[in-house]
């Protein structure tokens, strides 16, 4: 029998590529597909289509087991509820207890590069998701994805318009990924029919410090940008003063330090051992999308 496969956070970017790529890559019938989402009504298009659209709540535990009811394996995206601690890891731990007793054989879960040895302030989240999985008696799939190409939007805008890139990387690496290729991969691992319990990093094929990759910005945008290199103390100042919360300049300031720390400093072969397509390079996503960096 075809297996029912569903995917949480399904009206996010991320969600609705894979479900894409299910139907188009790996010929995943839509009735065989569940789209789980605070807002039905926003993929109202894929319920045209066929695939089952079902109301999902985290913040409502109880509501969750009858909304995984036959399903067979599982894509558990992180959510966006980082706004107190412990929140987001506690809706996590709710979606696996459900799953587990809904009779879901196994889930695969968008996690982070080495979490368990992070100094990104959420990394705990997702340290403890994994070990929730581990614990669950699940079988399972752990897609650490690095930081998105996408996510550089924001910054490329910035220091275009300013001409300098304040950072507090410094000789720190990073192999970015487009949300492309991370959809590719959990498309991929959904649609298999293995219940290994596997690990993987996925990456893009070079990882950059800030300075290169500030120089491939501004050969493709054809403007220079000055790397300059600050303390996080100083990092946090500038945020602040550009008008971001602490909390969230905190953050940011976590990830370059987590950069330059070297604990990002991972390129994989993931993304092609699993979809038999090279990622693409942060060049080339850069040039397909030099008119709108978002």
């Amino acid at each position: 029998m075809p297996q029912t496969l569903l995917v949480t956070g399904a009206a996010g970017k991320l969600g609705q590529r894979v479900i894409a790529h299910l139907m188009a890559t790996h010929a995943v019938a839509p009735s065989h597909i569940v789209a789980a989402t605070r807002n039905p009504e926003k993929l109202a298009k894929l319920a045209a289509l066929g695939v089952r659209v079902r109301r999902v709540d985290f913040e409502e535990p109880a509501s969750l087991t009858a909304a995984f009811a036959g399903v067979d394996r599982m894509l558990l995206i992180s959510t966006d509820a980082i706004d107190r601690p412990g929140r987001r890891l506690a809706q996590h731990k709710s979606a696996i207890e459900a799953a587990r007793k809904a009779g879901v054989k196994h889930v695969a879960y968008t996690s982070m590069i080495n979490p368990e040895d992070s100094l990104i302030l959420f990394a705990p989240d997702h340290l403890g998701t994994e070990q929730a999985l581990a614990a669950s008696g699940l079988s399972w799939t752990l897609l650490r994805n690095s930081w998105y190409m996408e996510n550089l939007a924001a910054t490329i805008q910035s220091v275009l318009a300013g001409g300098k890139w304040f950072t507090a990387t410094g000789a720190g690496k990073m192999s970015y990924v487009s949300r492309e290729d991370c959809a590719r991969v959990a498309a991929a691992v959904l649609a298999s029919e293995s219940a290994a319990k596997m690990r993987y990093n996925v990456t893009g094929p070079e990882k950059h410090t800030t300075t290169e990759l500030a120089a491939i910005i501004s050969d493709v945008y054809g403007k220079p940008i000055e790397v300059v290199q600050v303390t996080d103390a100083q990092l946090m100042e500038r945020l602040q003063s550009a008008g971001l919360p602490a909390p969230i300049a905190a953050l940011v300031t976590s990830f370059d330090a987590n950069t330059r720390a070297g604990k990002v400093d991972v390129v994989s072969t993931a993304v092609l051992e699993l979809t038999g397509r090279a990622p693409q390079s942060l060049r080339d996503f850069l040039i397909a999308n030099r008119t709108a960096p978002g």
